[in-house]
């Protein structure tokens, strides 16, 4: 062990390193030495586990790779050409060029996001998005916060802290990365009561577990999965009957936030937030970022008196919005306001393209392949916690491990060269062939899919 200690080569010889050089011109010294000590150190551990010392080329490698990558910080731009629309992994909705600039205007300097131009004194953030939430969705008051799960769990701190609060044993779901929602409530002080079985609940059954501790009444959209066969649930119309003949609240949890019938494009229905307030849920929530094509936000309305019980609450500071979200999210919101979603939020264009269209794109990106590549039938998903099993029929360029000439990448290695791109390229693999769906991908991006096509087949 000794012996590989001493191989290792000191600081100040990797540090010196002519490999290391340009990035003093981009990083103080300090940066630099200390990325050499972090590795040296990092290595010396694996000495002690057993392991063999590297050589100072390979350490010049590795601290070379940290200092792009620090340089160089992310999210990168990407292509999502997998044909998934609201892909997670991807950051779920791309947003509108009305978006992204009210974004942009309100970063570039000082803004009124909690002043009152008219008067001079303090005011709230939400005064930007409360009417035109109430607008759009029919509600009396709203609420924005970061996310759809802090939006629960501050109506859930607020209104039902050691309090019980009933859901469906069918509904008591996990929601994607590990997070659940009985772990959500668990955090607000609420007692969740399921109740039912995993594919049938009656009325009856949320009857029989009020007591006195009952604060309200649950229901969670099931958007990331669906039972079929043998199954029930109770409609909301009938939950808010029942907590009105009890004096109960009605929460009534959306996920996606959807506020366009998607069966008009022959996808399965997805509850519309204008369904639930109609239906008389007292408070509604609902994420920004996925079917509603904005930037990542949880949406709270309903009831004025409970929504502003809300935002009094400490925890609503906790959970508050930021301006450059805000100010996105209005526009997106004002898309709808307007009648122009499907034609201005990218995730209502993508889903109402039409078949035809896309074959023309695809047709032009099998050109640029130089007959590598054909276009075959296929399906498109919604995705990001939305319609389960729904797919729209799309075309897609399908490039093949057999058939494509000698010389060609493998499949494999070509969705490799794709991501390595300038603007990385996503595709999806589906057995030996790797396919780019263009149902995903804006029109005006297909000159960067074309070139990132071709620069990859030349790169073989």
């Amino acid at each position: 062990m000794d012996n590989e200690f001493r191989k290792l080569p000191s600081v100040e010889a990797v540090a010196s390193d002519k490999g290391l050089q340009d990035y003093y011109r981009v990083f103080p010294r300090d940066v630099v030495v200390g990325a050499v000590r972090k590795f040296i150190a990092e290595f010396k551990k694996d000495i002690q586990e057993g392991k063999s010392a590297p050589d100072r080329d390979y350490i010049v490698i590795k601290v070379s790779e940290y200092l792009s990558i620090l340089g160089s910080p992310g999210p990168r731009r990407v292509i999502n050409a997998t044909g998934i629309i609201l892909h997670t992994n991807l950051g779920r909705a791309p947003l509108s060029g009305e978006t992204i600039a009210a974004m942009e205007r309100v970063s570039l300097g000082y803004s009124d996001l909690e002043f009152n131009l008219e008067n001079g004194t303090r005011g709230s953030r939400q005064v930007h998005i409360e009417n035109l939430l109430c607008q759009v969705t029919g509600a009396e008051a709203g609420l924005v916060v970061n996310n759809n799960a802090a939006a629960v769990l501050l109506a859930l701190t607020a209104l039902a802290k050691r309090k019980e609060v009933i859901v469906s044993r069918g509904q008591a779901v996990e929601i994607g990365g590990g997070f659940r929602i009985p772990d959500v409530m668990r955090q607000s002080g609420a007692k969740l009561v399921e109740v039912g079985t995993t594919n049938i609940t009656n009325l009856d059954d949320y009857e029989q577990a009020i007591n006195s501790r009952t604060v309200g009444l649950l229901r969670v959209h099931s958007s990331n999965f669906k039972i079929i066969g043998f199954t029930g649930e109770v409609s909301l119309p009938e939950m808010v009957a029942l907590a009105k003949q009890k004096g109960l609240m009605v929460f009534d949890d959306l996920g996606s936030g959807c506020l366009i019938d998607t069966s008009v494009f022959g996808l399965a229905p997805e509850p519309v937030v204008q369904e639930s307030v109609a239906a008389g849920a007292n408070l509604i929530f609902f994420s920004g970022d996925k079917l509603l094509g904005g930037p990542q936000a949880g949406v709270i309305i309903g009831d004025k008196i409970l929504v502003d019980k809300l935002k009094k609450h400490p925890l609503a500071r906790a959970v508050r919005i930021d301006k450059n979200r805000l100010a996105g999210f209005a526009a997106t919101l004002l898309h709808y306001l307007k009648g122009e979603a499907l034609e201005k939020i990218p995730v209502w264009r993508m889903i109402a393209a039409g078949l035809k269209g896309i074959e023309v794109r695809a047709n032009r990106w099998a050109e640029a392949s130089g007959g590598q590549a054909q276009v075959i039938d296929g399906e498109s998903m919604v995705g990001g916690g939305s319609l389960p099993g729904g797919t729209l029929p799309t075309k897609l360029l399908a490039f093949n491990s057999e058939g494509r000439g000698k010389g060609a990448l493998p499949v494999q290695a070509l969705a490799v060269s794709l991501r390595r791109q300038e603007i990385p390229v996503i595709g999806r693999i589906s057995g030996n062939r790797l396919l780019l769906d263009p149902r995903s991908v804006l029109p005006e991006e297909d000159e960067i899919v074309i070139r990132a096509i071709q620069n990859s087949i030349k790169g073989n």
